[in-house]
């Protein structure tokens, strides 16, 4: 495959990469490793956005789904917070991550970047890059590329010293060196495209030994591969014949945001994707997330990025399965699977069998077949005739065949039960102290100049929050103070959100939402007679994870500041003298600790403050017994941040409630992340994970930090339990063990499906809520019968399944006591409650 590329202009890259030939190689039709080509499954999980307590289990249900490569960003601002001082311990401990996967028998494709993007705090940069002298961000500029190839640097040097890479017997199979810059080449044009030569060279010249791609990077210089981020990549090609085509980023949903409905995608489209995508030469697919996890701490970017990072991935925030997702995408793959060597060195023909209908068929000189039919219609079902055969496709659509003539898996034909989950409150009626933050300047980091400041600059991003203070003095001659309208104050702010208090007392709100962070707040004021305290508290949601010029990026009160409605018309506060305070006294006085707590008084029982702004609360619990995830329900709190135990959860904002059009969703069709959403009207995150490796048996310390008031006792721990399990399949759908045991010969004609169904460990099936063999209408949580019902249904149900952890039912007529409905296509539903 490298001697293909010798003959392209970029020969100086090549150099220190020939060695690698018989390790981690590329051509046209897929990367092999040790010499062998594969057909890849991948998956996305950050190591940051989960605990390491949980990654060898998630690693493990990644594996079990059929993914074969783990793929994860690196963090640069986690791990070098400040100048040459680097971390690698706790949630950061990238080696540690990557030797379990290799110990788990996955590979691993590390992005370096170090540009994350990711909805990730500042994309990922360091804030202090923001201040080096002369810095241009990803571009053209000299103390940029020397920071950046410093880091590049400092971590492939580790990867080397610990031995990870395939070519050391290590586990890292692809590197990536920038993220998504395309777009951003397109805007800043001549420097911008120095620079990816820059970075290509710079990438592979440390000859890590395995290929290096650029994402979204269309002139991505030889030998890096160009590859493919989005919804859908069947269109892609990449820009040279011998690169494969690469796709790594398959978005399995979308990021939530604060005042936003949160987004899902239905897995028929999910699956409809990406078979697609192998259908039209595909050779590797990672999923865009495979495990979301959480925006600890204040990680999170955008900004207004929500701490969940859920993202409707198979495996859910809390490290559950997310069921049919998982199990639907699993099924997927073995079928994929099962078309390899044909995918891999056969002859690609397509075949038109309709006007929104086709084939393609992958077939060796050595005989072996496979082929995708596929029905575009996003309405209509279809019947395809296809190598003497008969094939009907539901809408939307593609059936894999991996022999051309049978087939195993229709992306719109979901053979994996369907798992509700639910919040069982497991402890409530919490005894809440709390401790009012003052907003006069009575602690450190204080400051004052004539004129307004920039946020970041002062802050540096070490707390969410800065205070600007002055004083407006009122002459008793004042109209206003005769019965007329209070006097407006006017605050223009970069963002993102804002507090004004006028001699202690809250006078109002202000924020911005994703799309627009920056806000004005103009509301009357109550001012009296003489010196009266004006008191803004600016606050960060997050700073923007995507754009150009990260340099030039600001947030905080900017003005101009300005009150009208005075004997003088309208007087300009912009540049007269401001006090500044970083951060609020709690976080000075460290209040979310444990230490920290006991240097205040609190107030307890009846005199906790509820309803009240700038509130600290604190309570104690003990751990529940069991295993199940948890998370804390802040559904009756308005806007802050949480700590457990010293360790800060994340930001919370259930104030802010989810706008967007919550309209019933049609997997078919072409899929964005507006068109199917929940949560409309309602708090965009209302629970919020615990791990419970930050637990104690007991006394364990919850600090809730309150911007605008709200009630603590209504604040419950809850864990996250599966409810009850559903299947829905058609008496002839088609499965993977049914087509091996025909196409080995131990059977000689069709065979039917079989409903799994499977609690979680320690549960039981208790009742069967709903069975109907026949045609019943409706989805999980809400079955009815049709007109065609088997009586029988319930009765074998509650034969094979209650009192068990899982059970397996076949769907023939002769278990149910008989076809109801001769003639018609009849399908299974059955809800099991787990309990």
């Amino acid at each position: 495959m490298w001697s293909k590329l010798f003959v392209v202009p970029a020969v100086v890259l090549l150099s220190s990469l020939f060695f690698c030939e018989a390790h981690v190689s590329y051509d046209s039709r897929g990367i092999s490793i040790n010499g062998q080509k594969k057909i890849l499954i991948s998956g996305s999980i950050h190591y940051p956005r989960s605990t390491p307590e949980m990654w060898p289990d998630l690693i493990q249900k990644a594996k079990d789904g059929g993914v074969d490569v783990i793929q994860t960003y690196v963090f640069w601002n986690g791990h070098e917070p400040e100048p040459d001082n680097y971390y690698f311990e706790g949630r950061y401990d990238l080696v540690k991550f990557i030797k379990l996967v290799q110990q788990a028998g996955l590979y691993v494709h590390l992005r370096i970047g170090p540009y994350a993007c990711a909805e990730w705090n500042f994309g990922g940069f360091p804030i202090w890059l923001k201040y080096v002298p002369g810095i241009s961000f990803r571009t053209d500029n000299g103390p940029f590329k020397a920071a950046m190839q410093k880091f590049t640097t400092k971590i492939v040097s580790m990867m080397k010293a610990e031995k990870l890479y395939e070519t050391q017997g290590g586990s890292i199979i692809l590197s990536q060196i920038e993220n998504e810059y395309g777009p951003i080449e397109w805007e800043l044009g001549d420097p911008a495209k120095n620079y990816v030569q820059w970075a290509a060279k710079m990438a592979v010249d440390l000859g890590t030994g395995v290929p290096w791609i650029m994402c979204k990077q269309d002139d991505a210089p030889d030998p890096i591969i160009n590859t493919c981020n989005g919804f859908y990549c069947d269109y892609f090609y990449p820009n040279k014949p011998f690169k494969p085509k690469i796709w790594t980023e398959a978005w399995t949903g979308w990021f939530t945001e604060f005042g936003g409905a949160v987004p899902y995608r239905p897995v028929e489209d999910m699956a409809f994707s990406v078979a697609k995508f192998f259908q039209t030469g595909g050779s590797y697919v990672n999923y865009y997330m495979y495990h979301g996890g959480t925006n600890f701490g204040r990680t999170a970017g955008g900004p207004f990025i929500a701490t969940s990072y859920d993202y409707d991935a198979p495996i859910d925030e809390f490290g559950l399965l997310r069921q049919p997702k998982w199990g639907h995408l699993r099924d997927l793959h073995r079928a994929i699977k099962l078309c390899e060597p044909a995918l891999l060195y056969g002859n690609h023909k397509v075949m038109t069998l309709g006007s929104s209908q086709e084939a393609h068929v992958y077939q060796t000189k050595s005989g072996a077949c496979a082929a995708f039919l596929a029905n575009y219609d996003q309405k209509s079902y279809a019947t395809l005739s296809f190598w003497n055969g008969k094939h009907n496709l539901p809408p939307w659509s593609i059936s894999i065949l991996p022999d051309c003539k049978n087939v195993v898996y229709n992306t719109a034909m979901i053979g994996a039960q369907t798992t509700k989950v639910k919040m069982t409150t497991v402890s409530k009626d919490l005894s809440w102290n709390s401790y009012f933050e003052e907003t006069a300047f009575h602690h450190g980091n204080l400051f004052s100049v004539f004129g307004l400041v920039e946020q970041i600059n002062i802050t540096r991003d070490n707390t969410d929050y800065l205070w600007y203070s002055t004083e407006v003095v009122i002459d008793s001659s004042e109209g206003f103070l005769k019965g007329g309208k209070w006097p407006v104050l006017t605050v223009l702010s970069a963002g993102h959100a804002l507090h004004v208090f006028v001699n202690g007392q809250l006078a109002g709100t202000a924020y911005g939402r994703l799309e627009e962070p920056r806000l004005t707040f103009s509301n009357g004021v109550n001012l009296k007679v003489g010196v009266n305290q004006i008191e803004l508290l600016s606050i960060a949601v997050g700073i923007p994870n995507v754009g150009t010029h990260f340099e030039t990026w600001n947030a905080g009160v900017l003005g101009p500041v300005s009150l009208t409605g005075l004997n003088e018309g309208k007087r300009d506060l912009t540049w007269q003298k401001w006090t500044y305070q970083i951060g609020l006294k709690g976080e000075f006085l460290s209040l979310h600790t444990v230490t920290g707590s006991s240097s205040v008084e609190w107030m307890e029982g009846s005199s906790v403050g509820r309803g009240q702004p700038l509130t600290w609360y604190k309570t104690t619990f003990n751990a529940p017994d069991g295993d199940e995830p948890l998370a804390l329900d802040m559904n009756t709190m308005s806007k802050g941040q949480i700590w457990i135990n010293g360790q800060s959860i994340g930001r919370y904002w259930n104030e802010f409630k989810a706008s967007g059009n919550c309209a019933p969703c049609n997997y078919a069709g072409w899929f964005d992340e507006k068109k199917c959403l929940r949560n409309c009207g309602e708090a965009s995150q209302r629970w919020y994970h615990v791990p419970r490796s930050w637990l104690r048996p007991s006394g364990n310390l919850v600090t809730v930090f309150e911007e605008w008031g709200g009630d603590p006792s209504g604040i419950s721990l809850v864990e996250r339990q599966i409810e009850s399990v559903c299947a829905d399949i058609h008496e002839w759908q088609p499965t993977l063990v049914n087509w091996q045991l025909l196409s080995s010969g131990k059977v000689n004609k069709p065979l039917r499906p079989k409903a799994h169904l499977s609690c979680s460990a320690g549960q039981k099936i208790s009742y069967i809520k709903f069975a109907s063999f026949g045609t019943p209408q409706g989805s999980c949580q809400n079955y009815r019968e049709g007109s065609c019902h088997a009586f029988h249904s319930y009765d074998v149900f509650q034969r094979y399944c209650v009192g068990q952890e899982s059970c397996t039912v076949p769907i023939t007529p002769e278990i149910f006591g008989g076809d109801p409905c001769p003639g018609v296509m009849k399908k299974l539903a059955v809800e099991a409650i787990c309990s």
